[in-house]
C-alpha cells in the first residue's frame, strides 16, 4: 500500500518528510490522522466527537511584497507574490487545526472550513481560518 499525504492524497515517497505537491510537513502521526471536509469519512465510523477546534493565522506583505505586487497588478493575471504567501498561511492554519485536535486526543477532523478575511485594505492584513470538528474514528 502507498503512503499518501494527509492533505492532499498525493502519493509520498517512504520517509519523506514533506509532501512534494502540497508542501505539507508530514510526521510520525502523517499516514494515521485523516482530515476530510465532509461531515463523515467514507469506510469509518465516529466513535467520538470532541468538539471543534479552529486554526488561525493572519498575515500581511512586507513593503517588498506589496510592491512587487503592485508591479504585477500593473500587467494583469496572477499576482504571485501574494499566492506563494497565501498558500503558506493556509497550510499554517491547517496545520493548527490538526495541532489542536491531536493535543484533544483526535485521529481525526471532520467538517474541515477554511475561509479568508481581509482585515481591511488599509492594514493589509488577511485572516486565513480553519475550522473543523475533532473526532476519534475507527474503520466499519
Amino acid at each position: 500500500m502507498r503512503l499518501k499525504c494527509p492533505l492532499c492524497e498525493n502519493e509520498i515517497a517512504e520517509g519523506a518528510r514533506f509532501c512534494s505537491k502540497c508542501g505539507s510537513a508530514l510526521g510520525p502521526d502523517a499516514t494515521g490522522f485523516i482530515i476530510s471536509t465532509t461531515p463523515s469519512i467514507p469506510g469509518y465510523k465516529i466513535k467520538k466527537i470532541l468538539g471543534v477546534v479552529t486554526g488561525l493565522t493572519p498575515r500581511t506583505r512586507g513593503v517588498l511584497g506589496q510592491i512587487i505586487g503592485g508591479i504585477q497588478s500593473m500587467f494583469g493575471g496572477e499576482i504571485t507574490a501574494f499566492t506563494i504567501e497565501l498558500e503558506k498561511a493556509r497550510m499554517e492554519a491547517m496545520e493548527r487545526v490538526k495541532a489542536k485536535a491531536l493535543a484533544l486526543g483526535a485521529n481525526a477532523l471532520i467538517g474541515l472550513d477554511l475561509e479568508t478575511s481581509d482585515m481591511g485594505v488599509q492594514m493589509g492584513i488577511v485572516v486565513i481560518s480553519a475550522t473543523g470538528t475533532a473526532v476519534i474514528v475507527e474503520p466499519e
